[in-house]
């Protein structure tokens, strides 16, 4: 298996985070969380907005996917999205405490995979723009023999 293969798959994998969380949140609400949710509509009608948005930002990771070598634009852009939002749930659990157990896998996807996965990108990227480089440079017609 090419690493290219693999980092498609690592990140189709890892869009089943938010295809699930920010869809089951569209659906049902604030319900979606485990427990005693007795919400207003108007953080019902935030809810689910900010679930839209997760399964926004995973159908946009997921558009990275086929091209996964060229889109490391749009997909650093979407990781500082969703680092920018695991910090501010880190800055929650200081004032809140530690929630449930699926909103701290949450954070470990938001601060811990999602920028391995960023990394990695950037640098399966870069590295295969210097081999499309060096291949052109091979087949010109002024390069040294």
């Amino acid at each position: 298996m090419t690493e290219r293969r693999l980092l498609q798959i690592v990140v189709g994998l890892a869009c089943v985070v938010p295809f699930y969380a920010g869809g089951s949140g569209v659906l049902w609400g604030a319900d979606f969380i485990p427990g005693d949710n007795i919400v207003s509509q108007d953080l019902d009608s935030h809810f689910r907005y900010l679930s839209g948005l997760l399964l926004g930002i995973g159908i946009m990771f997921a558009s990275c996917i086929p091209r996964i070598e060229t889109a490391t634009a749009r997909f650093q852009t979407l990781g500082i999205v969703v680092v920018v939002g695991g910090l501010a749930r880190a800055y929650g659990m200081t004032v809140m405490g530690v929630p449930s157990g699926g909103q701290v896998f949450g954070l470990a996807m938001e601060i811990g995979v999602v920028p391995a996965l960023m990394a990695w990108q950037a640098n399966f990227a870069w590295r295969d723009r210097r081999r499309i480089i060096r291949a052109e440079a091979a087949a010109s017609p002024d390069s040294p023999a």
